[in-house]
């Protein structure tokens, strides 16, 4: 091995009878200090709305990273493999992990709720909102607000809504969303205009199919849910969450990938350099879980294929 250069190249192994069993590439030691002064100089130069890329990553609340030299470890939120081991050790090493990143999450959870109690006011403890819910911010009463009467009758039950003008509907219906949700920085209104110009780009000009236009909410909204969200990351997080759920939806190109940047970047009107940048803090907002489960997609599946 030490006679061949290993670098800026990829190792195959095979086994005796000529089978491929594994690949692996070898990078170089790079100090992490030095690294991160080199990113940090690259986004301050690219400055969007008066706010840099920088003080964007940061502040995307519970997103630690690598930073002044600081070294941070995910694997709170990686699944354990043994691909030499039987199912026993899988499954045992997998409901470990769950136990682990369960606990993980109430202390995460705790510590989130406790650091920003003083400057949101929430009164209320983020873990109450971990479990995502696909049909919480689509829920077809929040137009309705304060301008409905519910009538119950012994045999049936009917709901009048009066007459409203659209501005005080929108502004009743954002003030009752802030009520239920004080954590959150985005009004209601605004989230789903977000949301309508993700399908837009997605689904209209990029020709996504719509698994990858719901996962590209899902992803939204459980970061919008969490309270990541405010007025100056609002849409370099919308398309990160397009730009990852394209990249797990489909096998996409080089030039493909290029192509979603570039109409990105037209779109939500950011950066490019601060979209890719953004990237890896929405993914580990995530916590890198980026296959959802079916009861999280079909809710929004469902509904577009009703609007298409």
């Amino acid at each position: 091995m030490r006679q061949h250069d290993m670098h800026n190249g990829r190792i195959v192994l095979i086994s005796g009878r000529r089978s491929f069993y594994s690949v692996f590439s070898v990078l170089p030691y790079q100090d992490c200090s030095q690294a991160g002064d080199i990113r940090a100089e690259g986004r301050q130069r690219h400055p969007s709305g008066g706010v840099s890329a920088k003080e964007m990553v940061i502040g995307l609340e519970g997103v630690e990273l690598g930073a002044d030299g600081k070294t941070v470890s995910y694997t709170q939120f990686l699944y354990p493999t043994n691909v030499l081991g039987g199912r026993r050790n899988t499954i045992d090493s997998t409901s470990s992990f769950s136990q682990s990143r369960n606990a993980s999450h109430r202390s995460l959870s705790l510590g989130r709720a406790n650091s920003n109690q003083s400057s949101l006011d929430t009164g209320n403890d983020f873990g109450d909102f971990r479990e995502y819910d696909p049909n919480l911010l689509d829920d077809p009463q929040w137009p309705c607000g304060k301008h409905k009467r519910v009538l119950i009758f012994p045999s049936y039950m009917t709901t009048v809504i009066e007459y409203v003008k659209p501005f005080d509907l929108k502004k009743d219906m954002n003030e009752t969303f802030k009520e239920k949700f004080p954590h959150i920085r985005l009004t209601l209104s605004k989230i789903r205009s977000l949301k309508r110009e993700i399908k837009k780009l997605a689904q209209n000009e990029c020709g996504y199919e719509e698994p990858t236009v719901a996962m590209a909410f899902v992803y939204f909204e459980k970061l919008v849910l969490q309270g990541k969200l405010n007025k100056q990351n609002r849409k370099l997080c919308a398309g990160a969450c397009v730009l990852l759920a394209a990249k797990i939806g489909g096998d996409l190109k080089k030039h493909e990938v290029k192509l979603l940047i570039d109409k990105l970047e037209e779109r939500f009107r950011v950066n490019r350099r601060e979209l890719i940048a953004f990237e890896f803090p929405v993914l580990v907002a995530l916590e890198f879980n980026l296959h959802l489960p079916e009861h999280e997609i079909m809710p929004h599946y469902r509904r577009l294929l009703q609007t298409s």
